[in-house]
């Protein structure tokens, strides 16, 4: 499974070519202040995770919905089945009995 992160696309799309522009129109439409280097990151690189709160407010600003923010790969990941070993059974050990008079033998 992939995810591709859109925002710059999405941006584009509706003419928001700076994280400046959008910067402002997520304080404009969505009254949500984001730190310029917030957005610039958001804007410039993939991020690992996006709180729900940002996510609807990328999407008020850009009146969008988040399909247009994700793209979203859910291919099956192929995995090479494993092959089949028997389990060999492990011998058990066997404690050797002590004979009267060997070390370790008490009366």
């Amino acid at each position: 499974m992939k995810i591709r992160w859109r925002l710059r696309m999405a941006a584009a799309q509706r003419e928001v070519w700076t994280g400046t522009q959008l910067q402002r129109l997520l304080a404009e439409r969505a009254g949500v202040q984001l730190s310029s280097a917030s957005v610039s990151a958001l804007f410039t690189k993939e991020p690992s995770q996006v709180k729900m709160s940002t996510l609807i407010a990328l999407c008020t600003a850009l009146e969008c919905t988040p399909n247009d923010l994700f793209e979203v790969d859910t291919t099956p990941v192929e995995r090479p089945a494993a092959p089949l070993r028997p389990v060999a059974e492990t011998p058990k050990l066997e404690r050797p009995a002590h004979r009267p008079g060997t070390p370790g033998h008490h009366r």
